[in-house]
């Protein structure tokens, strides 16, 4: 039996992971749960798993609580995190929250010495060398959930010794791949949410229509996998069968290959060495006939370009590209700014905010929030 807390419960990350807890309940007993601000689906999940701790981190008064749900310690506000994550007897924290609000979550479970199941880009991305930093004091790995990230992590585990020479970082292409440029500009909130794959929550879709989420894993990556952007290689994929792969010193490839549907990654985490039974059915590749690749167009898709710039540029540039980012996209679901106008926010506020470092936790915050005011600005 392993204990987990999920951080992010009611999202889409979490509720899949709940639904592996559901199928082997000999296996997985939940802890904690938190969720941003939807309160009554966290109160039907509390029922059912009886965690020791939940919480809400917006709009949420514990005088709310209904009787039923007393046996459960409830805490409001950002401390709900830190009491998931490092309060309980749980042995792994899922990290599913949307944004840098993952980071210090992220960090208060290794601090505490539990296994980090890590669905959250933006840690790695703003915090990446202070959080390996941690694992590797901490003695614990960190698990990958994205679905690109733990097909790599799952074909090193295949590697025998092989060196592995480069990644292949796999992309749907996402709802505008074949469009021209002019009219990605001005493409609309109900036309960028309409991701041809997957199902996830509107930032992400919104990412991945712009490319934006390719770049945030390529920065993933190269701290998940110690491997400098240039020997990570973006691959557009429409099919999302391929999930990704590796080039090996002798020439050999290995890729991981699955539906494209979450369960799969995230089940692969939680009972990591072992493979659990998801409900995912393998792809029938007769059904498929084949599988098509093609390089990215970075015209097409600036952020791709950025995401490279920023890595190489070091200090804080990839904490200003993340928090700009998750500016400019809430502007856009808001429908204050065209689609177009996302990437540009984003190039000017790394312009206006070149070189600031990166050196602590504190640089971090401060970074994010000078790029917030000024993709708002």
């Amino acid at each position: 039996m392993r204990k987990i807390a999920i951080l992010g419960s009611t999202g889409s990350i979490g509720t899949q992971a709940l639904d592996l807890c559901r199928r082997h309940p000999d296996r997985f007993q939940v802890t904690a749960l938190t969720a941003r601000g939807s309160r009554e689906k966290l109160f039907e999940q509390v029922r059912e798993f009886r965690p020791e701790i939940a919480g809400l981190t917006e709009g949420f008064d514990p005088k709310e609580i209904p009787e039923d749900l007393k046996f459960c310690r409830f805490i409001a506000g950002r401390e709900a995190l830190h009491a998931a994550a490092a309060e309980t007897d749980a042995e792994m924290v899922l990290v599913s929250i949307v944004g840098i609000a993952g980071l210090q979550g992220v960090m208060d479970a290794l601090n505490a010495g539990k296994q980090v199941l890590l669905a959250n880009k933006e840690a790695l991305v703003t915090g990446g060398h202070l959080v390996t930093e941690l694992a590797r004091k901490a003695g614990k790995p960190l698990l990958p959930v994205d679905s690109e990230h733990s097909a790599i992590f799952q074909c090193l585990q295949a590697a025998g010794g092989n060196k592995p020479e480069k990644i292949l970082l796999t992309a749907s292409g996402g709802p505008f791949r074949t469009w021209e440029k002019a009219r990605i500009e001005k493409a609309t909130r109900a036309e960028a949410l309409k991701h041809p794959n997957w199902n996830m929550g509107a930032k992400i879709t919104v990412d991945s229509a712009s490319m934006f989420n390719k770049g945030l894993e390529i920065m993933e990556a190269r701290w998940l996998f110690d491997m400098t952007e240039d020997r990570i290689e973006v691959v557009v994929h429409p099919q999302s069968i391929v999930h990704s792969a590796i080039v090996f010193k002798d020439g050999a490839v290995l890729a991981q290959l699955g539906e494209p549907d979450m369960r799969v990654p995230i089940g692969y985490a939680m009972a990591f060495p072992e493979r659990i039974e998801t409900g995912v059915p393998a792809p029938d590749l007769f059904a498929l006939g084949s599988l098509t690749f093609e390089k990215p167009d970075e015209e097409k898709f600036p952020a791709l370009r950025m995401a490279r710039e920023c890595l190489r540029d070091g200090g804080a540039a990839c904490t200003v590209f993340n928090g700009a980012n998750e500016e400019a996209v809430a502007a856009f679901l808001r429908e204050e700014i065209s689609f177009g106008e996302i990437a540009v926010r984003v190039e000017r506020a790394l312009d206006k905010l070149a070189g600031l470092p990166a050196d602590c936790i504190e640089d971090i915050w401060e970074a994010d929030r000078r790029a917030r005011e000024a993709a708002r600005a």
